[in-house]
């Protein structure tokens, strides 16, 4: 099922032509609606350049002769500029009525590499070369995602999860509340290609170690189906691929920045943190308030008293009961 994703990085709207193509990257904060539509909050970094081919030279005229700078702007390694920019974007996600969804890097290489660049995934070199045959038919017939706009002008691609476990990404639910309770406990992360069809942006999951709960120590795997699809989509020139894309999902996934261990007990991003923690915990209370009316269960006025580490138990031992109760009535 398509979603929109609003203000989408550079590095994921990528193109080239027969003169050159764009390389580079980004991480970007993302945060989702009660619709699942994406949306941008914050750039942790975007730098892109043009790699011009060499022109006039045969056998070569796929090759990069030069580069350019296009695009470079980066708190990566700012840690100021860092906690400012995840601070901003949680209190926007709050005051938006939205959820923090995790951290989305495209890696732009145009497939001209024999190995993926983004870490977790490792393809055979002959699935790559496929990928960069395909990449430079895109170019030469400019099939890169096209960028719609909404009636406020905002910028937006049509965006689609496709995989095995495409549900890890493409969350179940129909509200916010729903949404809430799956990424509040999410860790991992999952990555793949981005391919353009009809105009649309497809990332198929090609691996991830995406979790749920505490306990879990998932494997990670080659989505062997979607590598299938993606040859047969190519050969049928259906599909166009872009880019390399990784999402580490949930609030969790701040823990994966290369500055966290700098950042992470600054006073404005902990406090960030505990407001957005506790307005997570009330749509999940909001959620079991709802499922627990509908069963015969009173919840009670005393979940307020409690401190955070006895809510989060509290709302684990709720969705257990409610998960029991539920087994037994399908029963």
């Amino acid at each position: 099922m398509p979603v929109e994703f609003y203000n989408p990085p550079s590095a994921i709207l990528a193109s080239g032509s027969k003169l050159g193509v764009e390389l580079g990257g980004s991480k970007s904060i993302i945060s989702i609606d009660a619709f699942h539509n994406l949306y941008s909050e914050g750039l942790i970094f975007s730098e892109l350049s043009w790699g011009a081919f060499y022109q006039d030279i045969e056998g070569l005229d796929d090759q990069i002769d030069t580069f350019s700078v296009r695009e470079y702007d980066s708190v990566r390694e700012d840690p100021e500029g860092l906690v400012k920019t995840i601070v901003k974007a949680i209190y926007n996600i709050m005051n938006k009525k939205k959820l923090f969804y995790g951290l989305i890097d495209f890696e732009v290489d145009a497939f001209l590499n024999q190995n993926t660049i983004i870490p977790g995934l490792t393809l055979d070199y002959q699935i790559i070369n496929k990928l960069l045959e395909a990449h430079k038919k895109t170019r030469d017939d400019q099939l890169f995602p096209r960028i719609l706009s909404d009636a406020k002008g905002t910028h937006k691609i049509k965006l689609e999860f496709q995989g095995v476990k495409r549900v890890n990404l493409h969350l179940n639910g129909t509200k916010l509340e729903d949404y809430a309770e799956t990424l509040r406990m999410a860790k991992g992360f999952a990555t793949g290609i981005v391919c353009t069809s009809r105009g649309a942006a497809n990332l198929y999951i090609m691996s991830d170690n995406l979790v749920f709960k505490d306990d879990i120590i998932p494997e990670l795997y080659i989505d062997e189906d979607n590598l299938a699809i993606i040859e047969m989509g190519i050969e049928r020139e259906l599909l166009f691929p872009i880019s390399w894309f990784r999402i580490d999902l949930g609030i969790k996934s701040l823990e994966t920045l290369e500055l966290w261990e700098k950042i992470k007990d600054d006073s404005k991003l902990t406090k960030a943190l505990e407001y957005y923690e506790r307005y997570v915990l009330g749509l999940v209370q909001r959620k079991f308030h709802v499922m627990a009316s509908t069963i015969g269960t009173d919840v009670g006025d005393d979940f307020d008293a409690l401190s955070p580490a006895e809510r989060r138990q509290a709302l684990r031992d709720m969705a257990e009961a409610i998960r029991n109760l539920t087994d037994e009535y399908k029963k």
